[in-house]
């Protein structure tokens, strides 16, 4: 089954950027904006996932409040699982250079999970079935890094050639961390070449 809904994790501090990472600016617009306009390229409905106590950007898609324990990237991918009863493309919140063409491949794959991998998985960019929702919930209460957790589950890979198909992965995977990322991202929006997470809507917007 193609998953027709993407998931914009958001539950991030940001303490390292100075602020709610979803919210930063960047080139003129949230952070969060890249990949819900990406999302909705890719054919995907965005549902943005975030604790209660962060205030977000107004946004124009529907917003998931998950638990506010524990601070775990997997609370949000539980919540929204949960909520959709779905398959569904996840995708962080500071990944603002993610090409649109690979999470619609990601949504067209049939495997309960699928990442990215260059050189390791990225669960974070990833497509997740809701037959997973046990073995989910069992990792969350172990705390334990979520790249294991698709080593662990033998998630499919997109890797190789088959992901430098969608360019470069050091650029597209490159995630907004800090104000050095925050910049790098910037310069590379200002480059040329088509812009990740925008639509021809929203090009002449930044």
């Amino acid at each position: 089954m193609r998953a027709s809904r993407a998931a914009i994790l958001a539950g991030g501090r940001g303490s390292r950027i100075g602020g709610l990472k979803a919210a930063v600016e960047l080139a003129g617009r949230p952070l969060i904006a890249y990949p819900i306009a990406a999302a909705r390229e890719a054919g995907l409905e965005p549902l943005v996932v975030a604790k209660h106590a962060f205030e977000l950007p107004p946004l124009d898609c529907e917003l998931l409040l998950e638990p506010a324990e524990p601070a775990h990237p997997l609370t949000g991918i539980v919540a929204a699982l949960e909520h959709l009863g779905e398959p569904v493309v996840v995708v962080a919140c500071d990944l603002p250079l993610l090409p649109a063409a690979l999470i619609a491949a990601l949504a067209a794959r049939e495997a309960p999970l699928v990442v990215p991998t260059d050189p390791g998985p990225q669960p974070l960019i990833a497509r997740y079935e809701p037959e997973l929702l046990p073995r989910l919930r069992a990792w969350l209460a172990t705390s334990a890094p979520l790249r294991r957790l698709a080593v662990e589950l033998e998630a499919e890979a997109i890797a190789g050639a088959e992901l430098r198909a969608f360019g470069d992965p050091r650029r597209f995977l490159a995630n907004v961390n800090d104000r050095e990322s925050l910049a790098r991202a910037e310069a590379l929006l200002a480059g040329p070449g088509p812009r990740a997470g925008t639509d021809p809507g929203q090009a002449g917007k930044t």
